[in-house]
């Protein structure tokens, strides 16, 4: 694992020591991986809204049909097949 050097205001050590200490995280490396990681989340959480809205937005809407829907079950197959050779979890 690589490290990484951060300095902080005296208030803002203050702050992590008291997460410390407040039993939820054993050092101040868990405290700010999970800083990290919820931010990930809510950047990713961020995308999956614009995408959403640019969909809404995007114009009319017409209702699936089942061989739309068909169409799109074969695709995700499709790709999730693709997914699983190129990371070496099904052989060729």
């Amino acid at each position: 694992m690589a490290s990484l050097n951060i300095s902080l205001p005296a208030a803002l050590r203050q702050w992590v020591d008291d997460q410390i200490h407040g039993g939820r995280y054993g050092n101040a490396s868990e405290y700010l991986r999970d800083l990290i990681r919820k931010d990930q989340e809510r950047q990713a959480q961020e995308r999956l809204e614009t995408l959403l809205l640019e969909g809404i937005r995007s114009g009319e809407s017409s209702p699936l049909t089942p061989q739309d829907w068909a169409e799109l079950r074969t695709e995700v197959a499709e790709r999730l097949q693709r997914y699983r050779v190129d990371r070496g979890k099904v052989s060729r």
